[in-house]
């Protein structure tokens, strides 16, 4: 079951459980589609995987499997991932 992270990770933009402009990883990493397009160039940050767009959880599921309130912070390194990116 997703998690539905509730932000961004790198810029904490609000990405709630309908947002068109949540990416994830295979490891469910949270971005908004602006930092994965700008910033970590389709290559997630945390673990070197690509991105695809997150499901949205239908509303009338919420009650039942609710998205995470839990905020998960790691603003994206920029000297690192150029390096990362650079080794692929």
């Amino acid at each position: 079951m997703l998690e539905i992270r509730p932000t961004c990770e790198n810029c904490n933009k609000a990405l709630p459980f309908d947002s068109t402009e949540a990416m994830i990883c295979t490891f469910e990493c949270t971005f908004c589609k602006d930092c994965v397009d700008t910033i970590l160039e389709q290559v997630c940050s945390n673990c070197g995987g690509g991105f695809e767009k997150r499901p949205i959880r239908p509303e009338n599921l919420l009650k039942k499997y609710p998205a995470s309130t839990t905020v998960v912070r790691k603003p994206v390194d920029l000297k690192k991932h150029q390096e990362r990116l650079n080794k692929n």
